[in-house]
């Protein structure tokens, strides 16, 4: 119960604080854009410049943390799409859709704070190296497998298709910010303080504006969809991803304690906004992305309860 009141709460309730204000009119919907816009586009890749500029590269990228998660997330997608498909009779690329949502966990917005709480700053570092290629390489392989299942008996040439994946990559701030903190951190650290003090501040600001932000976000969505698909897509995200990073941790590579709080609890995550906004960019299962969401996002309070339970 501790873990859920000083580590849980203060993160959904700067979320709920958003929602409230934005549902009753206090802060308006135009201002909400703007404020994700500053957190996404400015603040947010702060936060990972300095995370990634600042990160041991010889230890955080451990090969078995990085097959935990990501066996994990790629299992989400695979049965996700197949139980769209074939228990749902939803469409290719509905299934997609469906199966993206599985398997982008918010482990940004979500998981780093609650892991930060949970944990403290210095267990900050696997997140980090899960984190830095997982908004390129899940988007890389969601557009590679819409645009396949789109193209599929209509001929769309190859390379139409790896320039729409290489346009949505580097153009995505995140991504910048990421690559940029790689640079830096390559080069040896060469910028001088007031700059790291002014990233700092950006960094500071970042996270908890993007938490009010995505509460005012989540006005717009309402409880609609098939809710049995949605069922699938939260048992995938909150209880089968976990579940399997927990697995191969422990059973498998025998993660250290640091390691496998950052695999579990990021792999713990509701998924993130970026599931709508793929639906979205295609048109396909967005009443079903969008309450998956948020309903996951508000399951997930206890289910996040229960993985910190279960880690050492």
């Amino acid at each position: 119960m501790q873990a859920l009141f000083e580590v849980i709460l203060p993160v959904f309730l700067v979320m709920g604080a958003g929602y409230l204000a934005t549902r009753l009119g206090l802060f308006e919907d135009r201002a909400v854009d703007a404020l994700m816009r500053f957190a996404q586009n400015f603040a947010v890749p702060c936060v990972l410049f300095k995370g990634v500029a600042q990160l041991d590269l010889s230890s955080a990228y451990d090969a078995g943390l990085m097959i935990s998660f990501y066996a994990g997330a790629f299992t989400s997608f695979t049965l996700g799409a197949l139980g769209a498909r074939a228990l749902f009779g939803r469409p290719g690329p509905d299934a997609v859709a469906i199966g993206f949502a599985g398997l982008f966990s918010n482990s940004l917005l979500l998981g780093l704070p609650i892991t930060e709480r949970a944990y403290g700053t210095a267990a900050l570092s696997g997140n980090y190296a899960i984190i830095s290629i997982h908004a390129p390489m899940l988007y890389a392989f969601g557009i590679t497998m819409m645009e396949l299942t789109r193209a599929h008996g209509i001929g769309l040439p190859v390379g139409q298709i790896a320039r729409q994946i290489f346009r949505g990559i580097v153009t995505n701030p995140l991504v910048i910010g990421i690559a940029l903190g790689f640079a830096v951190n390559v080069s040896g650290d060469p910028l001088p303080e007031p700059v790291w003090a002014g990233v700092d501040m950006l960094a500071r600001a970042g996270l908890p504006a993007a938490l009010f932000g995505l509460g005012g976000v989540m006005v717009r969505y309402r409880p609609e969809g098939d809710l049995r698909l949605v069922a699938m897509i939260a048992s995938c995200s909150l209880l089968l991803h976990p579940g399997l990073a927990w697995f191969l941790g422990t059973r498998v590579y025998g993660l250290d304690t640091a390691a496998l709080r950052s695999v579990v609890v990021t792999a713990s995550m509701a998924p993130g906004i970026n599931a709508y906004l793929f639906a979205n960019m295609y048109g396909v299962a967005k009443r079903v992305a969008a309450t998956a969401v948020l309903l996951s996002t508000a399951l997930s309070i206890l289910t996040v309860w229960f993985w910190l339970h279960v880690l050492p």
